[in-house]
């Protein structure tokens, strides 16, 4: 961070907000553009950033009694089409894998079309669908509530406009996903985790 905060007085006659951000990440050696659309690619001073980040806010939802686990990066289309109100937001920034083989066509690599898949798959925007379709095979009654998860992932979106750091196509997310007895324990649990984040924000995100 210290390395980022010198560069910022190297940069100081950028013309716009966004010209001397992305000055800083390029200066202090954080990130790049990678050669695909939209994403970046993490060198390991900013990776070291994201590191550091993840290990102390991973503490601290653990000792909210969450746990981590792992969802598939793949999710079947009709996850996504039995909440059509929750994908309306991002529909529109889903990458779906239509295919599983590659073929040769006049020397050229394309999708085989004998292997078109039966149920395209979507690349996780986000997995509220899929944790969902867990937690209804693994809550059976009120003695297995509440259920407090935690993902570390990646996440992909295909963005319009993009932006190291702020907005890529493919970038690390952290999500949790809780199921309780009641709507008021729910509101409890949502409270609760703001005032983590609120915390982490104050305490770590803005050391000098």
């Amino acid at each position: 961070m210290q390395r980022a905060l010198s560069v910022s007085r190297m940069t100081g006659n950028t013309s716009t907000f966004p010209d001397w951000y992305q000055a800083i990440v390029r200066e202090a050696d954080l990130a790049e553009v990678s050669p695909t659309r939209g994403a970046m690619i993490i060198k390991p001073w900013g990776y070291g950033v994201w590191e550091r980040i993840q290990q102390t806010l991973d503490r601290r939802i653990k000792e909210t009694g969450h746990e981590n686990c792992y969802f598939p990066l793949f999710i079947p289309l009709s996850f996504f089409a039995r909440e059509a109100d929750h994908v309306e937001g991002f529909a529109k920034e889903m990458a779906v894998v239509t295919h599983h083989r590659l073929k040769a066509v006049d020397g050229k690599l394309a999708p085989d079309p004998d292997a078109r898949l039966e149920e395209p798959l979507v690349v996780r925007p986000t997995s509220e669908t899929i944790i969902g379709d867990a937690f209804s095979r693994w809550i059976k009654s009120h003695r297995d509530l509440p259920v407090l998860i935690n993902q570390w992932a990646n996440v992909v979106r295909w963005e319009m406009r993009t932006r190291l750091f702020l907005r890529t196509s493919e970038f690390l997310w952290q999500e949790g996903h809780t199921a309780h007895a009641t709507a008021e324990e729910g509101r409890e649990e949502t409270l609760k985790m703001l005032e983590v984040y609120r915390e982490f924000s104050e305490t770590v995100l803005a050391m000098p």
